[in-house]
């Protein structure tokens, strides 16, 4: 089984820097939104080996079109595989409990 090239969409990262700013501005938890940063990265770049393990998104815009889901900490990372050119694009990450 080959690695997959993962690629975040411009919508993914911006997700990620207001995850990341809200945790570290207006909770003013800065040593958290590191490490929400970190198991996010992580999460995201585990998708390199084995993408098809997490499951296909059941619920909200994303259900029932192929997008799959990743659960990292309290936000939900949302993706699709692109089989042909073996790339896992990011399309969102979301507060898990925010209804999308």
């Amino acid at each position: 089984m080959g690695k997959y090239q993962v690629k975040l969409t411009s919508k993914a990262r911006r997700d990620l820097e207001g995850i990341y700013a809200y945790i570290a501005n207006a909770l003013r938890e800065q040593g958290t939104a590191k490490n929400t940063a970190d198991a996010l990265e992580n999460g995201i770049l585990s998708l390199e080996t084995m993408p098809y393990r997490c499951p296909e998104r059941q619920r909200g815009i994303y259900a029932n079109k192929g997008y799959r889901q990743l659960f990292v900490k309290n936000d939900t990372i949302v993706y699709r595989i692109d089989e042909a050119s073996k790339t896992v694009i990011v399309v969102t990450v979301r507060y898990s409990r925010s209804d999308f």
